[in-house]
């Protein structure tokens, strides 16, 4: 076995085989090298059987990479080798030990979908209205029980997290599971805590498996949550020889279960733990990993690292400051396509932001320098589900015959329209010549004609409220309505923004703020062109997107990327979009106080060690976020950086060596919550509102209200003022819709 690639440390954490052992990696340390001769050691130097020997990862990818590694470094058949995933681990011991548990070996084991309909399922048996409480809100309860290990017949409370069995989310979640083990399935949680309670049941199982794994190893140690945490801690009682590898200053997916606590506090849990540090860069350049190191060390949780590196100085890091977005967009393609032209391949070169949202605007600048782009871990803006959604909606109001438009939103969100109704409909078409369009307003205006076609009193309701909308839509179009009016009114009244709203899960509030930056893109769009349209917008992005479609270098592809899935990755060049307050730190993260803030400035310390040769961190005075103007200043994390390891120029050249057009000394500031302060501008209107000024609420909210088309209705809520206020409205037949004020045909009683 060779050591001799291998620094001190490095030689350390592999020969350091007995024992509890953490071994705390940085950022381009060369843990997963380390990690992979550590395991070949144990087999090939101490002659340790494959099958004693058990290292758990967090995904498919990570642990094949490190099987074929140590399967190119070790002689001898490594067969009886696990080197698995948490969920493939204890779906495997599940299965042998499934009789246990009352489950049978071919158990299934549910996805998200199908733990959605169990869930809504239990709802409608309780008379619970999907809009009183969604599906979701019920898993994101049971998902948070299960990551801290709770299980429904575990008597006593988990340490720090106390269950309120009173709690009415707890009877669905007992719900919840005896229907899912009345279908002989599990969850991917009750994976998990399936074997926990396995173990606990049945400790004579659990020694079974303790004296087989005489060696565990947990790679990427700070991503647990405390159920896995309770489950390696159960499996290494015995011998006691549990290494763990991780990087506290990395953990940044506590909104998927991880607990810091796990990476803090394993020397309280192993009393006789060693401790072991890989500090030594070899990633990035020296500037680049000391500003990164001044950035973190802000951080009261953690254990303590001091990252260095023998890599030569390099560049400075670039601040670079814009004067809006749309600035920000145009310096990053044009320094990427500089970049490209010297020689740099496109494989080498990575733009982060904080959010999806936010790769809208970069990828319009991309495509028009026709720069070969990939979105990674994600799908480009404009061929995102929602965003295709609402712009089949928009087609559809310029081109009624566009069938296609049509069927994909029909029934989006749910209006009872389903497949069977949709084929009835578009045989009709056929059959009659007409478009599909064409035929469902004929089934709205003269509904006895289409009496063959036997559709319920729901469905032609439905199919009525949809044709109204695209009619008001079309007919405010004629009258030379802003397109971003009319996206507005298409978005809340076709009740697509309530329904993602209602889920309330993390996918869901991203797909929310997808849907607010098309209202930018619309915005900046009516800036530019002095007739805006809805069909010339469309056009724009329509061509805009097939300009680049069919390019393909051999240097690849540019990747776009949030900075969560950049993690693990490194490029030669990376950019940094977006630093600003409420955007990076994120304004969620405000809410939660030093919490929050740590675990976002961990996240730009990710994004910082990405970077090999030269780093640019930009920001805007200037966002347009939600169709508004927002001026959020500076990301206190780019204050934390020294100033000697930065060069800070404008988007427009000039290099500002010491300070900025900014005050640097943002402390003060940073610790408001500017995203909601007054410095507010409308898109179109260059006069600002102050609170005094605001004109009150046409229909406040108890008041009552008639609407041509739904009768009468009490307003439930009132958002906003003038040309921007909107409605909640409960209609006399229980319907609850939203509605701009602008456009809806109300008059008050």
């Amino acid at each position: 076995m060779q050591l001799d690639g291998l620094n001190k440390q490095q030689k350390e954490a592999v020969l350091n085989t007995e024992g509890p052992t953490m071994i705390l990696a940085g950022a381009g340390s060369g843990k997963t090298r380390t990690l992979v001769t550590r395991i070949s050691y144990m087999l090939e130097e101490l002659h340790v059987s494959p099958y004693q020997v058990l290292a758990l990862t967090f995904s498919n990818k990570a642990a094949k990479e490190m099987r074929d590694r140590v399967s190119t470094l070790v002689k001898s058949d490594i067969g009886a080798l696990q080197i698995t995933t948490f969920h493939a681990f204890c779906a495997r011991v599940l299965r042998s030990e499934a009789n246990y548990l009352g489950l049978s070996k071919n158990f299934t084991i549910y996805d998200t979908s199908e733990s959605k309909a169990v869930a809504k399922a239990i709802l409608g048996r309780h008379g619970i209205s999907l809009k009183e409480v969604s599906p979701y809100e019920v898993l994101y309860y049971i998902d948070d029980l299960k990551n801290n290990g709770h299980y429904v017949d575990r008597d006593e409370n988990l340490e720090d997290f106390e269950t309120d069995k009173s709690d009415p989310f707890y009877g669905y979640y007992k719900e919840y599971e005896a229907e899912l083990h009345k279908a002989n399935a599990t969850d991917f949680g009750g994976l998990i805590t399936g074997v926990l309670k396995l173990f606990e049941k049945y400790p004579d199982v659990l020694k079974r498996y303790q004296e087989r794994f005489r060696y565990l190893l947990v790679d990427e140690y700070q991503d647990t949550n405390r159920a896995q945490f309770d489950l390696v801690k159960k499996l290494s009682n015995i011998h006691q020889n549990i290494c763990v590898v991780g990087d506290e200053d990395q953990s940044i997916y506590s909104w998927r279960g991880a607990d810091i606590r796990n990476i803090l506090d394993f020397e309280e849990t192993f009393s006789n733990a060693t401790l072991l540090k890989l500090e030594q860069n070899y990633r990035s350049s020296k500037n680049i990993i000391e500003a990164a190191s001044c950035v973190i060390s802000r951080n009261t949780q953690r254990k303590g690292k001091t990252m260095w590196t023998d890599n030569p100085e390099g560049e400075s890091v670039e601040v670079v400051e814009c004067q809006n977005d749309k600035q920000e967009a145009e310096f990053v393609a044009g320094q990427v396509k500089k970049l490209i032209k010297e020689g740099i391949p496109c494989k080498e070169i990575a733009v982060f932001y904080r959010t999806n949202s936010q790769s809208r605007i970069i990828e319009d600048y991309l495509r028009r320098d026709n720069t070969p782009y990939r979105v990674v871990g994600g799908v480009k803006f404009y061929e995102r589900k929602e965003i295709k959604d609402l712009i089949a909606y928009m087609r559809l109001v310029v081109n009624g015959k566009d069938s296609l438009a049509l069927s994909r939103i029909i029934n989006v969100p749910a209006r009872g329209i389903g497949a069977t109704s949709l084929r009835k409909l578009e045989t009709e078409a056929i059959t009659s010549g007409s478009s599909l369009w064409e035929v469902i307003c004929d089934i709205v205006d003269n509904p006895e004609k289409y009496s063959h076609l036997r559709l319920s009193a729901k469905i032609k309701s439905s199919l009525s409220s949809f044709t109204h909308l695209i009619n008001e839509v079309k007919i405010k179009e004629e009258e030379g309505a802003a397109p971003s009016d009319l996206y507005e009114k298409l978005l809340h009244e076709s009740g697509y923004y309530n329904f993602l709203k209602s889920s309330k899960d993390y996918e869901s509030m991203a797909r929310i703020e997808n849907l607010e930056e098309m209202t930018s893109a619309i915005c900046q769009f009516e800036d530019t062109n002095e007739r805006p349209s809805l069909t010339s917008f469309l056009e724009t992005i329509t061509l805009d997107q097939s300009s680049t479609e069919d390019e393909a270098l051999d240097t690849g592809e540019v990747s776009l990327m949030t900075i969560h899935g950049a993690k693990g990755l490194e490029f030669l060049y990376v950019f940094v979009t977006g630093a600003e307050e409420n955007v990076f730190p994120s304004y969620r993260s405000l809410d939660d106080g030093e919490i929050g803030i740590e675990e976002e400035r961990r996240l730009f310390y990710v994004a910082m060690t990405r970077a090999m040769e030269r780093l640019y961190i930009t920001f805007a005075q200037a966002r347009m976020l939600f169709g508004q103007l927002k001026f959020n200043g500076p990301s206190r994390f780019i204050n934390e950086i020294p100033e000697k390891y930065y060069l800070w120029r404008k988007a427009t050249g000039g290099v500002l060596s010491k300070g900025s057009s900014f005050d640097r000394d943002w402390d003060d500031f940073s610790q408001e919550n500017p995203f909601d302060d007054d410095v507010v501008f409308q898109v179109g209107n260059s006069a600002t509102s102050t609170p005094s000024d605001m004109p009150k609420a046409k229909y406040p909210k108890g008041s009552k209200v008639v609407h041509t088309l739904y009768g009468e209705g009490l307003i439930l809520n009132s958002e906003g003022f003038g040309t921007d206020e909107k409605v909640t409205i409960q209609f006399s037949d229980g319907a609850r819709k939203k509605f701009m004020v602008k456009f809806a045909p109300l008059t008050l009683l």
